[in-house]
């Protein structure tokens, strides 16, 4: 299943939001900043999906706050 995904780095609290389009606004605690932003995103996902962090991908977007996102079940 891919997802598209805009992430919010250094946000106060963490939290995900579904937009009308099944894309997902996800606001993470963690600065954009050698990787945790993403390491963040990768295990908020994994738990929301009840999936393993190995099961989760980023595809495109490592260093945009726009990110394709597969998750395989």
């Amino acid at each position: 299943m891919k997802i598209q995904v805009k992430v919010k780095p250094n946000s106060k609290q963490q939290r995900i939001e579904e937009a009308d389009d099944e894309s997902l606004f996800i606001y993470l605690k963690s600065p954009p900043i050698d990787g945790k932003a993403n390491q963040e995103l990768i295990e908020l996902l994994a738990k929301k999906f009840k999936v393993t962090k190995s099961q989760v991908l980023i595809k495109s977007g490592l260093s945009s706050k726009n990110k394709l996102v597969e998750i395989a079940f």
